[in-house]
């Protein structure tokens, strides 16, 4: 019997949470776990995440924004880093930072599971998804001039297509819901709920934050 595919939201560090949560899934020898990105960044656990990520065949990501942004520094990108950003980097540096980045440059941009396709935050209607930019694969929110922009239509609101798309990116007190996607993002590092989805039940499972690891620049909503 082929177990469970459990999709969980944005990570950001919070191990804890994580584990809670994939203990609430009651997480079997046979489920997989995927994550949308950002696994670190802005919570405090961010070594044990990867090390969990790593260690586990059953686990698996997409690259997200602040995964990218670490993987641009380590690719001597000359990439500007957010203050929440430098703090991963020194985290990792004192475990195997060899080891985290080698793993984190490996991440995927999207990952096709039949069914469903799991990004990091969006996907642009009407383009190929081979043909899709970095950019929009791990900033994308309105389809306005600006792709980070949260004002304006949402591209959820506007993508058909075959696969339904699983995402984060976006925080939101609730799972977004476009007619073909799904947003995992509950703000977990704000204090928020860490959600998963399981696709084969259509199941959602959330738990509660343990407290906010960092104040949101926006009101999650």
């Amino acid at each position: 019997m082929s177990g469970r595919t459990i999709v969980v939201g944005d990570i950001h560090g919070c191990y804890d949470e994580l584990r809670e949560l994939l203990e609430k899934a009651a997480l079997g020898a046979d489920d997989a776990v995927v994550s949308v990105g950002d696994l670190v960044v802005k919570g405090e656990k961010n070594r044990e995440v990867l090390d969990l990520f790593m260690g586990d065949a059953r686990f698996s990501a997409v690259l997200g924004n602040h995964d990218r942004a670490l993987r641009r520094y380590w690719r001597g990108e000359g990439v500007s880093l957010k203050e929440s950003q430098e703090r991963a980097l020194k985290e990792l540096a004192a475990g195997d930072e060899a080891r985290y980045s080698a793993y984190i440059q490996s991440l995927p941009l999207t990952l096709d599971l039949g069914s469903h396709l799991v990004v990091h935050a969006g996907v642009r209607p009407g383009v190929a998804i081979a043909a899709q930019s970095v950019e929009d694969l791990t900033e994308l929110r309105t389809l306005g001039g600006d792709r980070t922009s949260r004002e304006g239509l949402p591209w959820y609101e506007a993508y058909r297509g075959e696969q339904t798309v699983l995402f984060g990116h976006w925080p939101a007190p609730e799972p977004r819901r476009g007619p073909c996607a799904l947003g995992l993002d509950t703000g977990c590092v704000y204090g928020f709920q860490l959600t998963a989805y399981v696709i084969e039940t259509g199941e959602f499972l959330s738990v509660q934050a343990r407290r906010a690891y960092e104040e949101p620049k926006r009101r999650v909503a």
